[in-house]
C-alpha cells in the first residue's frame, strides 16, 4: 500500500507544480493528549516538521492520517489559500474517511491523492522545467 501511495504521489506531481506529502501517525503521544492537541493541530506541526511549506511557490499539501483517532487532515500551504476554500479539502477528507469505513484503506488514500491532484492541476499546472522539491515517500510517524 505504501508503495502504491508513493507511486501515486510521484505520478501526480508529473501533472502539476505542487508538492504532496503523506504522513500516517498511529496515535498522539501521551503528552499531546494531555495538552489537548487536536488532529488539526498535530497535522500543522507535521506540516512544519516535514517542511511542506518549503516550496518556491508555497504550494505544498500534506495529507495527514491519525489512525487511533480516525482523523484525516489536509494542510495546504498559502499558495492554495486564496483560491481553494477549506470546504474542498474537507470534502476530500470526508470521502477518504467514508472509504476507510468501508475497509478500503488503499483506495481511500489513492482517491484523496487523485482529488488533491485535480486541485493542484487547476492551480499549479505543470511546466517543462519543474523540479521535485519534496520527497514523495509516505512518512510513518
Amino acid at each position: 500500500t505504501l508503495t502504491a501511495i508513493d507511486a501515486a504521489i510521484a505520478a501526480s506531481e508529473q501533472q502539476h507544480r505542487a508538492e504532496i506529502r503523506c504522513a500516517v501517525e498511529t496515535s498522539l503521544s501521551a503528552g499531546d493528549l494531555f495538552r489537548g492537541v487536536s488532529s488539526a493541530m498535530r497535522a500543522a506541526q507535521v506540516f512544519a516538521s516535514l517542511r511542506v511549506w518549503d516550496t518556491a511557490e508555497n504550494n505544498g499539501v500534506l495529507l495527514y492520517v491519525l489512525l487511533a483517532e480516525r482523523k484525516i487532515e489536509i494542510v495546504a500551504d498559502r499558495g492554495f489559500a486564496a483560491d481553494v476554500p477549506a470546504t474542498v479539502w474537507q470534502e476530500i477528507c470526508a470521502e477518504m474517511a467514508a472509504t476507510f469505513v468501508a475497509g478500503r484503506y488503499e483506495a481511500g488514500v489513492l482517491g484523496a491523492i487523485s482529488r488533491i491532484n485535480a486541485v493542484a492541476c487547476g492551480h499549479f499546472p505543470a511546466r517543462e522545467q519543474d523540479s521535485n522539491e519534496l520527497p514523495d515517500r509516505t512518512v510513518l510517524l
